[in-house]
């Protein structure tokens, strides 16, 4: 006899235990993990997810329910998804029902967007019901005058022109002038003109790579990184894949980094692809998001375009997903589970037989290691696509500025070439990876900085005269004096975003000028807009985070100013290095993406550090070779794994005491100190919103080992009620 396992209820964590019923003989062949099956459950029918199936029982089968169906209605269609939400659950941690929800997103039910039209049922009886109208009932009149000229129009149209009541309007469908058709319209996101087949032609090298993929799906079917320099036309090798698979019948998923690269990304494929393609994020309405979903689970969508949460779509026959710009970190969920979506979109694939393929200038070290492995297969885009050809760089050291006096944010070099960009009518990018007007005040006298109470972080300075906390939103106005010793040398030390678009307009008065930052694209379309706005040439320069250099393509913008390019060096992560070449590559590469040969300007106070030079040069391997060998030594992933175990409390000492005792157990089921284990110790962040942060870290050559620790630590602190008041969470991918 078989027992399927189910659990009941994905909106509920007091039920995030799985219930065993007895699968009936002729339901065996039906059933599968992922199932949607309806169980009794009390008194009453419940739907439910299968989460596995065993030949054995704890419980008295004399005691136990068979199931009572296998649904078998569309949402059916989520049944690999539900598969996938338990890989999920067991490889990262987290309750069941966490990753559920992640994998079955907007189930609530949203009512449809209904479209309402009025038809005349008869236009002769409806032109003798016209005659007999008086002049009071002159609205009637113009809504069966405009029927007459044209039928089934909407009804919001007639209210908007004629000020008709739906009292008036089912006065006319009571005495049967009219009647009312309703047809649910499809909340779609956005409006993007296109026709299919509308695509440029691939290079020989674009094609040489598209033909090796498809080699390589045809034996081992492994993952594929595709390495592009900037500019290369990676999304072109992308469109030709998707096509093969919109001829099998099938559908793609393309993830990338940012919601600002949506508008963009959706466009080019809806011009090549036409209206099969949609887009998902963060900040689409209930609604239109429920409207996505159900449009991809009937089948009238195939390519789905979108952020982290777009890989969860519920296509029935999935066959390719693109993961763009694979090196970003917006691929790793902040939130339990605490997923990668490379890791999750390979495993996915593996379940429903899709194929994955991934891209970047700067790929991961970690998808660069598998590569070496032989673990992905690996294909090389070298040239920029068309007539483009990499930018010029220049590396300025600005500790020679500093000892020339000239304490300016932009060198010499820097001002030069956007006067000579600018004398050109030519557009500039400069990227600062910092938001708010001048970060962090302090005191030059006692050195005291002012903090957030509830957060242990540094309040910001904004031009409206408050310091901000960025993690809980707290606000105080500004001061000139220091709080602890009364001095008035006090003030900002580092630089925001505002404050370099203010010394823009003094070097260059008359110059256009648009930020983009957190604080200006708070809004559902402030990045569309934005980008809009620059790609038109409504501003001159465009000034921002790093959210600006992910992908855009200008082809005016001919100067890029890298300014503090190696701050992310001194960050307290083992992968500064990799962040730091990334970062600088992708900013270089936003020049010269037209005709015109761009420039890159590159301001550090480490001109001679691997990864700026590398960065600058837009050379990969060789930085690749010396990263890796750093990671070998010291046993970092992607040499080795590590997890991270993450506690927090309102109570200090009780974290502390907690996370002491766990080291302590971690030691014992690891006598023979193959897990190395560091900490306890305050997170980056030692407290956020009242509640104090410590982490732990694990490191050991297999992951399937670190998961093992996790369980057992898991065990642990369930049969201790002192972890009762403490928060532990598990992230496998730092």
């Amino acid at each position: 006899m078989l027992y399927a396992e189910v659990i009941v209820d994905i909106t509920s964590e007091a039920l995030d235990r799985p219930f065993s019923y007895i699968i009936p003989e002729e339901m065996e062949r039906e059933i599968a993990v992922g199932a949607s099956l309806m169980v009794p459950f009390g008194a009453r029918e419940v739907r439910g997810f299968c989460i596995g199936i065993t030949d054995r029982c704890e419980v008295d089968p004399g005691k136990m329910k068979p199931v009572s169906a296998v649904v078998t209605d569309e949402e059916t269609a989520e049944a690999k998804l539900v598969a996938l939400a338990v890989w999920m659950s067991r490889t990262y941690g987290g309750v069941l029902t966490k990753s559920l929800r992640v994998v079955l997103p907007t189930k609530k039910k949203m009512n449809p967007l209904l479209i309402r039209r009025a038809f005349l049922v008869d236009r002769e009886a409806a032109a003798d019901y016209r005659k007999k109208l008086t002049k009071r009932q002159k609205k009637r009149a113009d809504v069966i005058d405009s029927l007459l000229l044209e039928d089934g129009q909407l009804i919001s149209k007639l209210a908007a022109e004629y000020g008709v009541t739906p009292p008036m309007i089912r006065g006319l469908e009571k005495d049967g002038v009219i009647r009312i058709l309703s047809s649910e319209k499809v909340r779609r996101p956005g409006t993007f003109d296109g026709g299919a087949e509308a695509h440029a032609a691939l290079t020989q090298e674009q094609s040489e790579a598209v033909e090796s993929i498809r080699r390589e799906w045809q034996g081992e079917k492994r993952p594929v990184l595709l390495t592009g320099v900037t500019g290369s036309g990676k999304t072109l090798v992308y469109m030709e894949l998707i096509a093969d698979v919109l001829r099998e019948g099938k559908q793609a998923i393309v993830l990338i980094p940012e919601i600002a690269l949506t508008a963009q990304t959706v466009r080019r494929f809806v011009e090549r692809f036409g209206g099969k393609v949609s887009f998902l994020h963060s900040r689409l309405s209930e609604g239109e998001k429920y409207d996505q979903m159900k449009a991809a689970r009937r089948g009238d969508l195939s390519i789905m375009v979108g952020p982290r949460s777009a890989l969860f779509t519920p296509f029935r026959d999935l066959g390719l997903i693109v993961i763009d710009e694979e090196h970003e970190e917006t691929y790793h969920s902040e939130l339990v589970p605490r997923y990668h979506a490379r890791e999750t979109a390979i495993e996915r694939a593996r379940i429903e037989g899709a194929h994955v393929v991934m891209g970047s200038a700067t790929p991961s070290l970690t998808a660069s290691y598998r590569v070496q492995t032989g673990e992905y297969a690996g294909v090389t885009l070298g040239q920029r696509y068309g007539e483009a050809v990499l930018p010029e760089t220049v590396i300025v050291d600005m500790r020679k500025e500093t000892m020339a006096g000239r304490r300016s944010v932009f060198s010499e070099t820097l001002r030069e070439k956007m006067r000579e960009c600018l004398d050109r009518g030519e557009q500039c990018m400069l990227f600062l990876n910092r938001r708010g007007y001048a970060g962090f005040v302090n005191c030059r006298s006692c050195g005291h900085v002012v903090k957030c109470p509830h957060c242990d972080v540094s309040l910001t300075r904004h031009k409206n005269g408050r310091l901000i906390c960025h993690y809980c939103g707290y606000e105080m106005p500004d001061m000139d004096r220091c709080p602890e010793c009364g001095s008035d040398h006090f003030g900002g030390m580092t630089l925001g975003t505002e404050q370099v678009e203010e010394m823009v307009h003094r070097e260059f008065p008359g110059i256009r000028t648009l930020r983009m930052d957190f604080d200006t694209t708070r809004g559902k379309e402030g990045h569309t807009k934005i980008l809009a706005d620059f790609g038109a040439g409504c501003a001159d320069v465009l000034i921002g985070t790093q959210m600006i250099v992910k992908g855009h393509d200008f082809a005016n913008v001919t100067l890029v100013g890298v300014l503090m390019a190696d701050m992310s060096l001194n960050a307290d992560d083992y992968r500064s290095a990799e962040r730091t070449y990334q970062l600088i590559t992708q900013a270089v590469g936003r020049a010269g993406r037209g005709k015109k040969r761009g420039c890159a300007v590159i301001q550090t106070y480490n001109p001679d550090h691997y990864a700026v030079k590398n960065a600058a040069r837009q050379s990969y391997a060789p930085f690749y070779r010396e990263e890796i060998a750093f990671r070998r030594i010291l046993r970092y992933p992607p040499a080795g794994t590590m997890m991270a175990v993450l506690g927090s409390s309102e109570n200090e000492k009780l974290l502390s005491t907690g996370m002491t005792y766990l080291k302590k157990f971690i030691g014992r089921i690891d006598p023979g100190n193959v897990l190395l284990a560091v900490g306890p110790a305050p997170q980056s962040v030692g407290k956020i919103k009242d509640r104090y942060r410590q982490v732990i870290y694990l490191r050991h050559e297999k992951r399937e080992y670190l998961i093992l620790a996790r369980d057992r630590i898991l065990e642990y602190i369930e049969i201790n009620p002192g972890f009762e008041d403490i928060r532990v969470e598990f992230d496998l991918n730092v």
